[in-house]
Formats: structure tokens, sequence, C-alpha cells
């Protein structure tokens, strides 16, 4: 009987070492191409749904195991470990990385070595360095591969919090301007941090060694951390003093992600082609609706804990415990269902039809121009017509966001 890897190899998938290769009983073989794929030594692939194209390399500088992940062409995975994730054309990773559920790279975007994403959405060019942990974030911003959004080496995304929650998504950039590929690059420097949840405009730069711990939506700025006063003051676990912000940062992020699941529900699927073919698309909602129910997951998680907050908040505050902010907390709490089935509802709402139906026009004739080349499209886009596709998502996340903030007024 001959087995997967003879016949990979038979298909023209190049394996120097088959002995130290692992291919899980479940992998459809089907499923891996055969042109211009190299798999190194010590590559382990489990996973039924686990896709693999052309030009694809794995394992390159370390043993590479994948897990139910989707890769595009002429994608390097140089070393590591990746569940559930979606690669798509000319991604790169390092050596060392460590990438799970619900993490989307778009195309050209690379991380160098010992990197860690999950549920992390990387826009297309965005480049991360060494020694990185990115997870429960997204970010775009950036034109090409020489104009593109980084994030320095040692850099950190603080995402779970003294309180032990995670509803600390991060949005930098956003959906509706940064698919566009014409906004400005966001640089977050090396050594540095972002305290979620966090929003930052384009265009935005994190000086060096600086740690970021508010929102920043005035474009071009640039944020750097002073002398940090030393401190020692009581500190009462669970109280949450300003719940508004992080709740309403999440509600945002979350109205982002819908719209990014119109776009690639309306726009993405336009491009379905050999580099782009069905399963990928497939993958690529996949991984975008884990990231809807994560996000959602975390916020209820949170609205959990506000019982317990009021009181805390009570005890500590005293005379003194602000009426507006335990008002938040009590509607946060009571009306989380309302709020859940808010953002189910508008996941399949009707958008704005008629913007997005002219914008779609303007796509149709940068696929007869350029063919089923996504980025050749996007960026072929005049700045009128990415305008008109601007205001259609912008729409979305607009429309989303105020329709959850009907549910719980005091945090208008």
């Amino acid at each position: 009987m001959i087995s997967k890897i003879q016949k990979l190899i038979k298909k023209g998938v190049k394996i120097p070492n088959p002995d130290s290769i692992e291919i899980g009983d479940e992998v459809d073989i089907e499923k891996i191409a055969g042109n211009g794929v190299v798999i190194y030594s010590g590559c382990k692939i489990f996973g039924r749904s686990t896709l693999i194209l052309q030009g694809v390399k794995l394992g390159y500088q370390g043993p590479v195991t994948i897990e139910n992940c989707q890769i595009g062409p002429n994608v390097n995975l140089n070393g590591g470990f990746f569940r559930q994730a979606v690669f798509l054309k000319k991604t790169s990773m390092g050596a060392g990385s460590h990438v799970r559920e619900g993490t989307i790279l778009e195309e050209e975007a690379n991380a160098a070595h010992t990197v860690g994403l999950k549920q992390t959405i990387l826009f297309p060019f965005v480049t991360l360095g060494s020694l990185i942990n990115f997870c429960d974030c997204f970010m775009g911003g950036g034109r090409d591969r020489q104009d593109h959004s980084e994030v320095g080496s040692s850099f950190i995304h603080f995402n779970y919090t003294p309180n032990q929650d995670k509803a600390t998504p991060s949005l930098i950039g956003d959906v509706p301007g940064g698919v566009m590929l014409n906004r400005q690059p966001i640089f977050l420097g090396g050594q540095g941090g972002i305290v979620g949840p966090c929003r930052l405009a384009f265009g935005t730069t994190i000086a060096a060694g600086s740690i970021c711990r508010k929102d920043v939506l005035e474009q071009g700025r640039l944020i750097f951390e002073g002398g940090v006063k030393s401190g020692n003051m009581p500190l009462s676990p669970g109280m949450y003093r300003n719940i508004r912000r992080i709740i309403l940062n999440n509600i945002i992020y979350i109205a982002n992600l819908i719209a990014l699941e119109h776009w690639y529900n309306h726009v993405r699927s336009q491009f379905v082609s050999d580099d782009f073919p069905q399963l990928l698309l497939h993958g690529l909602n996949e991984k975008l609706n884990m990231a809807i129910e994560e996000r959602n997951k975390r916020l209820k998680a949170l609205s959990q804990k506000m019982p317990d907050s009021i009181k805390i908040y009570q005890k500590t505050a005293k005379d003194k415990a602000s009426p507006l902010v335990l008002q938040q907390k009590k509607e946060f709490y009571e009306r989380w269902s309302e709020l859940e089935t808010t953002f189910r509802v508008h996941r399949a709402a009707a958008d704005n039809r008629e913007l997005r139906e002219m914008f779609m026009e303007k796509i149709q004739v940068g696929i007869k121009t350029y063919g089923k080349d996504y980025i050749s499209v996007i960026k072929g886009l005049d700045v009128k017509d990415a305008e008109i596709g601007t205001r259609w998502l912008q729409g979305i996340v607009d429309t989303v966001t105020a329709e959850v903030l009907k549910i719980i007024p005091s945090f208008c």
C-alpha cells in the first residue's frame, strides 16, 4: 500500500527526508498541491480541513506542525506550531512561531522569528519583527511592502487583565479604511506595548520603549512615554473603574469584524480562482467567525462579573461611588443577552445596498482590468471609488455600534 508521503512525492511535493515527516490519517492529500511545495525535515501535518496550495514551503528553519490550517500560494512557514489559522498569498513566518485559532494573515503579511499570535488579524503587508506577543488584535494600514505598518521586536499586546478577563481586543487602524490599502501605516516601536482594549488611528507612531494605555483617535500622532512615577496604593481586584471605555472598544471591535465579514462575503468572494480557491475562502470565513464568537464569549464573561464588581465598587468608593458607573455596570449585566442577540442579527442584516452595489461595480471593472489579482484590483481603485467602499463598511460599523448602544443607553 502506497503511503500518503509516497503519494505526495509522486504528485510533485519535495520531501528531502520522508522518514522524518508525519501526516495524520485524517489529512486529505488531495488538498495538498504538488507544484512547488516543499516539506522539510521534522514537519507534522494534521487536520481534516488542512489545505496547502502551490509554492508553499514548510519547515526550512525548523520543524513545523500544521493543524487544520488553510495555506495560500507561495507561503513560507519556516518553523513552529500553527493551528486553525489562515495564511493568504506570500505570507511568511519565522522559526519559533506559535500561531493559534482565529488568526488570519492576509497577503504578504509577515513575521520574523518567535512570534505568538491568537485571534489576530493582520491586513496585507503588515510586518512583525521578532520576539512578539500579539494576540487578540486587528492591525491594518499601509499601502505596499515599502510602505507598511510595522510592529517592532519585543512588542507586547497586553491582553489579560489583573481581573482575569480577556475582553481586551485592540483595533489598530480599522476595517473600513484598512481594506482599501491606501491608509497611512502605523508604527509600533520595539520594546513597547499596548494595554488592550485600545484603538489607534492610522498614522499613529508609538515610540520604542513606550507602553500605550489610552486610545489614539487622531491620525498622525507620536506617542511616547516619559518618566514613570513610582507608586504603591491599595488595589481592589474586580472593581473595574472605567467600564465604559472597555465596553465601547469591544463593541466597536466586533462591529469592525462584522464589517469585515460583509467584505469577505461580497468582495473577497469575487476573487475565487486557482490562487484563492473556494476552500481558502471558506477557511477565511471560518476563522473570522471564530474571532467574532471569541469576542462575544469574552464580553459575556466580563458581563457576568458585574454583580461582584458593583459590590466591590460600592464598598471601596463608599459615598463617592458614581451613580452613572453603577448604572453602566447594571445595564451591561442585565442586558447582555440583548446585546448578544443584536450582534447576531446585524451579522446577517441588510447593509446599505445602494453603496455596496456602486462599489461592487468598481470591483468588477477592476477584475476585468487586472484579473482576479486581489491586491492589484484594490490598489487600482481611484480615491473616490475606494471612498464609496469605505462609506459602505463604515455604515455597517456605525449601525451595529448605534444599535447596541440603544440597549445600554448609559454608555452613550
